[in-house]
């Protein structure tokens, strides 16, 4: 299923607040909610606000290091949920071939906010983790708001 990020926001819970990051998928009104750190969620919505911080970061870094070595991001996928934890992959063009990596939602979510890279969900991941947006509507933004 192919997805956006929705936006960045921070999320109250009983532990103290959490980032979440909402993914939006085409045809729905639901949106796929991952819980993040505040570094991942500062690193995302740097990306999608194109912001340049100067000296590279761990997601800058990475990207001209794959960039360098004559690689791109093809895209990004949301695989599977796994007793709470979502797992991803990086699709990546190389001189080499095709490759997968394996990757933390939130590196790979970072990654195709710097590159415009496409992002999938799959089927049954989001039908698994789905919410309504309008559970998330009152929350508070970090960075930008795409909607």
């Amino acid at each position: 299923m192919e997805a956006e990020i929705e936006s960045v926001r921070v999320a109250p819970t009983p532990e103290g607040s959490v980032p979440v990051v909402l993914l939006e998928v085409e045809g729905t009104s639901d949106v796929l909610p991952i819980f993040i750190g505040f570094s991942e969620a500062s690193a995302i919505s740097n990306g999608l606000e194109a912001q340049d911080i100067g000296r590279p970061l761990t997601h800058e870094l990475m990207l001209d290091t794959i960039e360098e070595l004559g690689g791109r991001i093809r895209g990004v996928e949301v695989t599977a949920l796994d007793e709470s934890t979502y797992l991803a992959d990086i699709h990546l063009d190389t001189p080499r071939g095709s490759t997968t990596v394996d990757a933390r939602p939130s590196d790979s979510l970072a990654l195709a906010a710097r590159t415009n890279a496409p992002i999938t969900v799959s089927d049954a991941v989001f039908e698994e983790g789905r919410r309504p947006r309008e559970e998330f509507a009152p929350l508070k933004h970090l960075g930008v708001n795409l909607r």
